[in-house]
């Protein structure tokens, strides 16, 4: 009896084992994924006329789907091979959907098939607004949170996309300190990351369903930090509600922000 019990327990070992050499190494490139629901993804997400409620369609063009070298810090803050929606698990608000990282990840090794592996770090939260990212606040902590999360095994931070503004764009007096506290808040995730090379990729809202979004637009340009690459994303596609980028959308939003980044960036990692 005693034999069999120490076979069983050499094979739930080796078994353990096996399963923990099969765990992804941790991605060169580390970009973190911040903002509100147009960065979480809402691409495909269509609203069921019979029942009132949000479905996602689940189609992935290429430019969607999983690649061997792209990876995302899932919930649990483990690196797995990156699925959309990327934000499945951390943005629990809504119905996710295709967002612009997966989109700007096959992008950048389409342009630089030598950039090495990319991992993706989620953080969007549906309809967020600025005030609740500052620094202190249990956004932000939460990104810190997993950032550091991210590089504890090896790799890089080599920048953040961020797409956020429409939950500032509906009251005047939100939209008039807008500029003050998007510039605190780059200024301070550039500071507390301090990661040489480190640059945020900012899409500038485009929906004109809100009343003051043309302050928040011009205040988004308005912003000049020396790591800020700023792209717009007005006139690209969007859903049935005018509001979020339909699937088409975040694809090319994501290429935009790759190619700017790979025009910009001088620093790779193999």
């Amino acid at each position: 009896m005693l034999r069999v019990l120490f076979l069983v327990f050499l094979l739930a070992s080796a078994q353990s084992g096996s399963l923990q050499k099969e765990a992804p190494p941790a991605p060169h490139n580390i970009f973190i994924l911040a903002g509100q629901s147009n960065m979480s993804g809402r691409g495909g997400v269509e609203l069921n006329a019979t029942t009132g409620f949000l479905y996602w369609d689940g189609i992935l063009p290429p430019e969607c789907q999983p690649n061997a070298s792209i990876f995302r810090l899932d919930a649990d803050l483990k690196w797995v091979q990156a699925t959309e929606p990327l934000h499945d698990g951390i943005d629990t608000t809504l119905i996710n959907g295709v967002g612009p990282g997966m989109p700007f990840a096959h992008e950048i090794l389409h342009l630089k098939p030598d950039y090495g592996t990319i991992g993706l770090v989620p953080c969007a939260l549906s309809g967020s607004s600025i005030k609740r990212w500052q620094r202190g606040s249990p956004l932000y902590d939460r990104l810190m949170r997993r950032v550091n999360a991210a590089v504890e095994s090896g790799g890089k931070v080599r920048g953040m996309l961020w797409y956020q503004g429409g939950a500032d764009s509906m009251a005047y007096e939100n939209a008039i300190a807008y500029e003050r506290l998007l510039t605190q808040f780059f200024r301070d995730v550039t500071e507390e990351l301090n990661s040489p090379g480190f640059m945020i990729l900012q899409a500038a809202v485009a929906s004109a369903k809100e009343k003051f979004t043309s302050i928040v637009r011009a205040a988004q340009f308005n912003v000049k930090e020396p790591n800020l690459l700023t792209v717009d994303a007005d006139r690209l596609p969007v859903e049935w509600d005018n509001l979020h980028l339909n699937t088409r959308g975040q694809i090319q939003l994501g290429n935009l922000l790759a190619s700017t980044y790979l025009k910009t960036s001088t620093l790779v990692v193999k």
